[in-house]
Parts: structure tokens; C-alpha cells; sequence
């Protein structure tokens, strides 16, 4: 089916990007899964080339459009290529909105310039080695005093773990209450105690900098609060329904590029003497799977709709979520097994896809908590 949530002006940015991708991402990224990490020059680029911030306003140097499409675009053209090691859409769909909506003018004057540049480097950090998809249950600590806060704790499994200039950290400014003692503080790269443990060893997200953060008597200085505090829990409510439609549209973009190359390998690879693909097995497993990524495809842009109106509400972003990376699991599994034995040899492009694919229902909110807030919508 075409998709019709595109204008021309959209068109454009999608050929200028894969272009950018083209040319800056793909002949190096193999590199980037062996290093771990992505040079910080690719997003001096990304920033050169208007890539970055395209929400902000001009007066902060971004390109002034809130439009959620573009951040759908660069998620789609850096999965078509299996580009997962550049944390643009952290930076874009996750980072730069909280500065955007909860930030003082001061903030943003400070910060926002250079996140459009690719000068500082963002990363969020809410999960803990003890705290998953309980947000209130962390326990790092941020205990004002004297002007600062002093901040105590450890994050885990935080994407843009070695390379981030500046972390939202979400804290603990009154440890005695649960979620109305949750803040959010900007802690920044130069604060004195913010260190950065290893770079750790995934199965999947080879090229992407996935660390421990540690905070050791951490002084921030109370203007680096973001919002007011106490009230950081529903900041993060409000904010977690476009982080987890960015993982939707990811998750669609991974199922139907996994689905193409495999329809691609069915044509050409025979057995008995005929292409895999004429088996009827074969062509009902592709039918199957042409549907659901259809299905998949209209509803996640449907939300993207609503996202652009306002209107996306928290179960609508938490059904595109869990359904969509669920159905993106059931795809790349499905496409490996018609690879056959190749389908398990990390040279076919499937395979990467494949264990990239897997902690897609796992990160933003596991999708057993996705269910359990629709459930919850529904009066149970």
C-alpha cells in the first residue's frame, strides 16, 4: 500500500539523508560494530548537514519544524541499512523534546546550539543494575545542599553511554517518597565524579556505545535541574509515548527490510531444482508475512499522525510498541529460517537483523508493562 503521511518537502529530506547515509555511515560501520562505537565526527556531520535538532527553533540553531516524519525518516533510512550504531533517534526523539518542553530559557541557550551541532552528544539514564521498567524504584540520589545537588547512584545500559557530552539522569530528590520524589537532572560530562563504566558486550546494537554510569558524590549545580522538582515521574510520562513510537517505526522499518531481502534470496537461491520461493510453504510464510508488515505499517503511521496532532495518547503509543517489535520478532525469525543454514552466518545481512531485533521488546518499557498500562486503560 503507498503511504500518503509524506509531502514532497518530506521526500526530499528522505533522498538527502540516505544520500548522508550513503556516503558517511555505510562503507564504515562494519568498523564501528568492531570498535563498539561511532566516531564522534559522524555526528559533527549529521549536525553540519541539518540532521540534528530539526525540532528545535532557529533561534537555537535547529530547523524550527515539529514534525515528527523527519525523525521518522532518519530511523528508517539507518535501519534499511543496518545502521544501528548512530544514536540519532535518542538524541532527536528522546533527548532534545525533554530540553524543548521542561528546559528554561537559560537551558536552552546553553545546551540546545550545540546538540544541534553534534557538539554535545546526549544520552537519558534511567534504568539502574536493580530498577528495569520500575522508574520509581530508582535509587540514585540528587540531595540538595549548598546550592548543588550531590548526586550518588549507578545507571546501566545506557545508550550513548561513552560518548554522551550530557545525561538526563532520572534521580531521587526526596528518597522517602516514590514517584513524586523522582527529578530530572542534566549532568554533564565535566562534572567532577560522573564516570563511565564499561562498554558492554551486547549480542546485538554492535556498533552502538551501550554503558554503566556511575556517580560518586556528584556535584550539580541547581540550574542544571530540568523542570521542577518532584514532578520529574510525569515528565517522563508525558515524554514516553514518542520514545516508544520511535521504537515502533523502527521495529516496522526492521520486520520489511528483513522481509525484502528475504523475498530477494527466495527468488534467487533453488533447491529440486526451482527457486525456494515457488515452494507453497515458502509463499505462505511470505504472504504472512507481507500482511503483517503491511497491517503494521498503516497503524504506526496512523500514530505518527497522532503524535503530529497531539492526540497520541500513552496505550496508543504502548500498543504500537509492544505489537509492532513483537510482530518485528516473528518477521526476522521467520526470514532467517527460509535462509536456511546461511541464515545463521553473521555474512548474510539476516542474521544481523536478527540479533539486532531482539531487545527492541525489551528497552523502552518492557512489553509486559506495555500490556499491563493498556490494561490498566481499560479499567483492569
Amino acid at each position: 500500500m503507498e503511504r500518503t503521511i509524506f509531502t514532497d518537502e518530506h521526500h526530499m529530506f528522505r533522498r538527502a539523508f540516505r544520500q548522508f547515509v550513503e556516503r558517511e555511515i555505510v562503507p564504515y560501520h562494519h568498523q564501528w560494530e568492531e570498535a563498539g562505537i561511532v566516531p564522534r565526527e559522524v555526528w559533527l556531520k549529521a549536525g553540519e548537514n541539518g540532521f540534528l535538532g530539526m525540532d528545535v527553533p532557529e533561534e537555537y540553531g535547529g530547523g524550527g519544524i515539529k514534525d515528527f516524519r523527519y525523525n521518522t525518516i532518519i530511523t528508517e533510512e539507518l535501519v534499511r541499512v543496518g545502521a544501528s550504531g548512530p544514536g540519532f533517534a535518542l538524541h532527536n526523539d528522546i533527548v532534545i523534546p525533554y530540553i524543548l518542553h521542561y528546559g528554561t530559557e537559560e537551558q536552552k541557550q546553553r545546551w540546545l546550539p550545540k546538540m544541534v551541532t553534534g557538539e554535545i552528544i546526549t544520552a537519558i539514564a534511567m534504568t539502574e543494575p536493580n530498577t528495569g521498567s520500575d522508574l520509581a524504584g530508582v535509587r540514585t540520589t540528587a540531595i540538595r545542599e549548598n546550592g548543588h545537588y550531590r548526586v550518588n547512584g549507578a545507571k546501566t545500559f545506557i545508550t550513548n553511554g561513552i560518548n554522551n557530552d550530557f545525561v538526563i539522569a532520572v534521580v531521587k530528590t526526596n528518597p522517602e517518597q516514590k514517584h513524586s520524589g523522582i527529578s530530572l537532572l542534566c549532568i554533564e560530562r565535566q562534572h567532577e565524579g560522573y564516570k563511565r563504566g564499561r562498554n558492554l558486550e551486547k549480542i546485538g546494537l554492535k556498533a552502538q556505545d551501550t554503558a554503566e554510569l556511575f556517580f560518586e558524590d556528584v556535584c550539580v549545580p541547581v540550574e542544571n535541574l530540568l523542570g521542577e522538582e518532584g514532578k520529574g515521574f510525569i515528565y517522563l510520562m508525558e515524554q514516553l509515548p514518542q520514545e516508544r513510537l520511535g521504537i515502533a517505526v523502527a521495529a516496522v522499518a526492521g520486520a520489511a527490510t528483513a522481509l525484502e531481502m528475504t523475498i530477494k534470496y527466495c527468488q534467487e537461491r533453488t533447491a529440486f531444482g526451482k527457486p525456494i520461493g515457488t515452494f507453497q510453504n515458502s509463499r505462505f510464510k511470505l504472504a504472512e508475512m507481507k500482511t503483517e508488515v503491511t497491517i503494521g505499517q498503516v497503524f504506526i503511521d496512523r500514530c505518527i499522525t497522532e503524535l503530529n496532532a497531539g492526540t497520541l495518547t500513552t496505550e496508543q503509543a504502548s500498543m504500537a510498541k509492544w505489537w509492532a517489535t513483537d510482530m518485528q520478532e516473528r518477521i526476522v525469525d521467520q526470514c532467517l529460517q527460509l535462509h536456511g543454514g546461511y541464515g545463521y552466518m553473521l555474512e548474510y545481512p539476516i542474521s544481523k537483523f536478527y540479533l539486532d531485533a531482539r531487545v527492541m521488546s525489551i528497552y523502552g518499557g518492557t512489553n509486559e508493562i506495555m500490556k499491563e498500562i493498556i490494561g490498566r486503560s481499560m479499567g483492569f
